[in-house]
């Protein structure tokens, strides 16, 4: 026979009060208490919005406006619930906190698909949502908030993660390398296009096309970004190819399930050499060395500061208003609501050309 589970813990206004007191930030709905003190600066609408929210009911901003929140954003929330608001016979909080505790309940669905799981999440994870079938598109896109362990060896699964400092760390001096390298040779005269095919039209390269090749480079891996991201890290694989699944839980799988898992928000150095690697080759292939070093080297700052803008956007606290700060929310929402749009990480232009972009919510106007 079954455990019955524990009862859910129980706070008085009063300890509520002395939490809020200390800076911890709770919340909640009815009831219900939420601790969102861990989650405050993730929140794409900025940390001072959930702060002045602290100790008060937020049934009705879930509905919004500003938007309605998702399914997934309030499967999110029952993550921090810590216990039930006891009855105060005062009739209200202290310091003018909303005062009604009527118990609301979460929606059954999902309070039943949060306390199951198809995972042992004590055990790595790769091979088994390589076994998931058809339940895995649904659960890989129902994000959790705990770090995510893939692999058995511990060599191989260190070498699966790394800190965010070590983009810059290993890129950016490789690209200030190539770049100064690149521009003496154009400076040198002898660089030309088109030899391959002629030799009577072949154009001279200069060295004052270095700064316009190297924008070409950073243009062209905005792109670059865009692409990968829509049809490799978001194509569906197929429910009977379990190595299909699991190669996509490798490669972004495993961000939109734990989204907030900072180990795993950058593209670790070793998978990085092999795939900027290719594009050297390749830019090396199909151009002179000089011109395609410099488009090379000005996608690879592209690379980077995709990368930054990425922790950015999960870590970070942006100014209301700012380019990152709508950046975040727009992230925010292809986490949570929107996977198969909004799929511009550092800009939205190409959401705009490929007509991906994250549709605005309309709601209705409040009296």
């Amino acid at each position: 026979m079954d455990c019955a589970p524990p009862p859910a813990a129980s706070f008085s206004p009063a300890e509520v009060q002395r939490r809020l007191a200390a800076g911890a930030c709770w919340v909640r709905r009815g009831a219900r208490l939420y601790d969102l003190t861990d989650f405050v600066r993730h929140h794409p609408g900025g940390e001072q919005l959930l702060r002045a929210r602290a100790g008060q009911d937020i049934s009705a901003d879930l509905d919004g406006p500003p938007h309605r929140h998702s399914v997934n954003a309030r499967r999110w929330l029952e993550q921090y619930y810590v216990g039930e608001l006891q009855e105060d016979p005062q009739g209200s909080l202290e310091n003018g906190a909303v005062a009604s505790v009527e118990t609301q309940k979460t929606d059954p669905e999902i309070e039943q698909r949060f306390k199951e799981d198809l995972v042992d999440w004590q055990k790595p994870l790769l091979w088994q949502v390589g076994h998931l079938g058809e339940k895995y598109d649904e659960w890989v896109h129902q994000p959790v908030t705990r770090p995510i362990r893939l692999f058995h060896s511990d060599l191989i699964e260190s070498l699966s993660k790394t800190v965010w400092y070590s983009v810059p760390i290993i890129w950016v001096p490789l690209m200030l390398y190539l770049s100064w390298s690149y521009y003496r040779t154009l400076a040198q005269g002898n660089v030309r296009l088109f030899t391959s095919f002629t030799t009577e039209y072949s154009v001279t390269v200069p060295e004052s096309m270095f700064l316009g090749l190297f924008m070409i480079g950073l243009f062209l891996w905005s792109l670059i970004e865009y692409l990968i991201h829509r049809f490799l890290f978001h194509m569906k694989p197929p429910s009977n190819s379990c190595y299909l699944i699991m190669l996509h839980f490798i490669m972004h799988g495993q961000h939109h399930k734990s989204p907030f898992d900072g180990s795993r928000l950058v593209f670790p150095p070793v998978p990085a050499s092999l795939v900027i690697a290719f594009f050297y080759a390749l830019l090396h292939l199909i151009l002179p060395e000089a011109v395609g070093g410099t488009v090379f080297a000005g996608g690879l700052l592209g690379y980077v500061l995709y990368d930054m803008t990425h922790y950015y956007l999960h870590f970070g606290s942006p100014h209301k208003g700012s380019f990152l700060y709508s950046m975040k929310a727009y992230h925010v929402k292809h986490h949570f609501a929107h996977q198969k749009s909004g799929f511009g990480i550092s800009t939205k232009l190409w959401d705009y050309f490929f007509h991906t972009l994250i549709p605005e919510e309309p709601h209705p106007k409040t009296q």
